[in-house]
């Protein structure tokens, strides 16, 4: 059974089609990348899947729980970073660390030692008393990678995981992920960065405009475009049809930087 399973996902927005009859699955063990550009859809899937959104039509299971009938039972299984960073600002990251272990019921000396190391990895052990209202982009992001790792979730989300980090956290955040992934879990990540899809994805959704447009791991990719040795880069931009219209921004800025 796949962790994660959307079949033909569609979310309006009036006239609107932000997820657009969409379908894939992330199995055990794999780090599966959303690739696309803003607008594109990837954090209306994301939603979707943890119940922060209805679909109009569709199906999303996630260890087989429905999505939208479940949304709190799924909500139990997830690692949960959002790009917003949508946060109990008057507390403190302790306080608040605190209170996800008690209404995750989690045991008290092994989730404070957890914390503890965690926080110590990311730099965080200095801020765990101060108002998350004082907290910088970077460190917010910190505090809720930690909330989501509390209860050692067997599938992590990530939206823009890498947005505000340091370049040790990001380091911090990549082996994270490949932690995840040995320990037999799976990470489900959206990201509009190509060089960070490349590296760290088994396979990769590319969405445009709401339509999942290509499927699959770098060299299917490649085949797909019949473009051998391509970087995801190329490849995105000729699966997308958006090579001419960079060409063409890049003639007109050459032009207005010479004169």
């Amino acid at each position: 059974m796949p962790l994660v399973e959307v079949i033909n996902y569609i979310k309006r927005f009036g006239n609107l089609v932000a997820v657009n009859d969409i379908s894939f699955e992330v199995h055990e063990g794999e780090v599966y990348g959303i690739l696309g550009p803003n607008g594109a859809g990837k954090t209306t899937t994301l939603k979707l899947l943890m119940g922060l959104l209805e679909p109009d039509s569709g199906t999303g299971r996630i260890l087989g729980i429905d999505c939208s009938e479940e949304s709190i039972e799924v909500k139990k299984q997830v690692g949960y970073v959002p790009e917003e960073h949508i946060l109990y600002e008057s507390l403190t990251p302790r306080e608040l660390f605190e209170f996800i272990a008690s209404i995750r019921d989690l045991p008290d000396i092994k989730t404070r030692n957890k914390i503890r190391k965690m926080s110590k990895a990311l730099g965080l052990s200095e801020y765990l008393n101060q108002m998350i209202l004082t907290l910088s982009q970077g460190n917010q992001q910190k505090v809720l990678l930690v909330s989501a790792l509390l209860h050692s979730p067997k599938l992590l989300i990530l939206d823009e995981p890498f947005s505000g980090l340091d370049v040790k956290s990001v380091r911090i955040m990549k082996d994270i992920i490949g932690i995840q992934k040995e320990n037999g879990g799976a990470v489900l990540l959206s990201t509009h960065i190509m060089e960070v899809a490349q590296g760290l994805c088994d396979r990769i959704g590319i969405l445009d405009n709401g339509r999942l447009v290509a499927e699959g791991t770098l060299e299917e990719l490649r085949m797909q475009a019949e473009q051998e040795g391509a970087t995801l880069e190329q490849l995105f931009l000729q699966l997308t049809e958006q090579e001419d219209a960079v060409a063409r921004g890049v003639d007109v800025l050459r032009e207005a930087l010479s004169e």
